[in-house]
């Protein structure tokens, strides 16, 4: 619940109708390295989906695959080889860019008490910027309507609202977030687990 690229396949997930058979892993006590769950996984990470003995992992892929298998329409990920494209550099600046800025400035303090990083911190500023310069004149990150690109940056975007960092500095970002905590399919279970 506490992980964002979990929350996000779990809202994903809800969109297209799918019912999970959620599988809680203690991260801390290595449950993930075990060798029953690395027979699934080898690179040990989570969410992983299992989907009739189909293994994925990586939480964007797994959004994708979700709506394709199992949506009743592409309006998550539509066929468009254009807009298709948008979502996927909105996909990858949430993994590369704005998630991986929060992991570089909060997991060391959280999990090793290491100092604040200011620099680290510039990051997650410049991140904010670029999602507000994208969402500019904008509803959505990647087109006209609600996306996958838009789930899984909620995701990410209410984890910073957890951790105290302030949106309200940028407001494309802070009307956007607000449209999608209304239309986005499990948002509250997405809370619980930012609350968790």
């Amino acid at each position: 619940p506490g992980s964002s690229p979990c929350r996000s396949v779990i809202m994903v997930a809800k969109a297209v109708g799918v019912e999970l058979n959620k599988k809680l892993l203690n991260l801390q006590a290595g449950e993930h390295l075990k060798p029953e769950f690395l027979k699934i996984n080898p690179q040990h990470t989570i969410p992983t989906l299992v989907d009739n003995g189909f293994a994925l992992w990586e939480s964007r892929a797994i959004l994708v695959y979700l709506v394709e298998k199992y949506g009743k329409t592409d309006s998550l990920y539509p066929k468009c080889p254009k807009k298709r494209a948008l979502i996927n550099q909105r996909l990858y600046f949430d993994m590369g860019t704005l998630y991986q800025s929060f992991a570089n400035y909060y997991y060391p303090q959280v999990f090793a008490k290491a100092p604040a990083d200011p620099e680290a911190f510039k990051k997650i500023e410049a991140a904010f910027e670029f999602l507000n310069t994208f969402l500019e004149g904008q509803t959505y990150v990647a087109g006209d309507s609600l996306t996958v690109a838009d789930i899984a940056l909620l995701a990410s975007v209410s984890t910073f609202e957890v951790a105290k960092f302030d949106i309200s500095k940028y407001d494309n970002v802070s009307r956007w977030y607000e449209n999608g905590k209304k239309v986005t399919p499990g948002w509250d279970e997405n809370w619980a687990g930012c609350l968790e």
